[in-house]
C-alpha cells in the first residue's frame, strides 16, 4: 500500500496491490503517484469537498481509540 501523510493533518491512500500479483512499481508510476499526492496534500479544503461531492475520492472514517 503507498500512502501520502502530511503529519497531523492529512493521509491520502493512493494505491494498494497484492505482493504475490506484482513484486513492486515502477519509477514512471511512482513519479506519477508523488504528484497525485503532492496535488492532493496540497489541496485547500474546498478543492477536497468538491472532489467527495463528485465521487472523485472517497473519504475513509475511522475512530479515534483512547490511551486509558
Amino acid at each position: 500500500m503507498i500512502v501520502a501523510y502530511r503529519v497531523k493533518e492529512r493521509a491520502v491512500f493512493l494505491y494498494a496491490f497484492a505482493k504475490n500479483e506484482r513484486e513492486n512499481i515502477e519509477p514512471d508510476e511512482l513519479e506519477d503517484l508523488r504528484l497525485v499526492a503532492r496535488g492532493w496534500l496540497e489541496a485547500t479544503w474546498e478543492r477536497i469537498e468538491t472532489a467527495l461531492k463528485d465521487g472523485a475520492i472517497q473519504e475513509v472514517q475511522h475512530d479515534e481509540e483512547s490511551d486509558a
